[in-house]
């Protein structure tokens, strides 16, 4: 594998540190995602997601019976 060498500002660098750390990732792994989606959108993704997986955590999930029930009916109001 080709190995690229990326120069990046202390404060960009700083930011995806702290976004691997919250993402569980590495800094590498984390950058892929960076470079794909931007930082914003990765930093905006991983809070989200960490949000989500605390609500779990905290008993606050919905059954996933009722999320497709939801969604069912959704659908049929959205098709009539």
């Amino acid at each position: 594998m080709n190995e690229t060498v990326l120069t990046v500002p202390v404060s960009i660098s700083r930011r995806i540190e702290k976004l691997a750390q919250e993402a569980g990732r590495t800094p590498l792994q984390v950058l892929k995602f960076v470079l794909r989606d931007g930082l914003e959108y990765t930093e905006y993704a991983v809070q989200e997601a960490n949000a989500g997986l605390h609500e779990l955590a905290a008993g606050r999930g919905v059954p996933i019976d009722q999320v497709r029930q939801r969604r069912a009916t959704r659908s049929t109001s959205h098709a009539a």
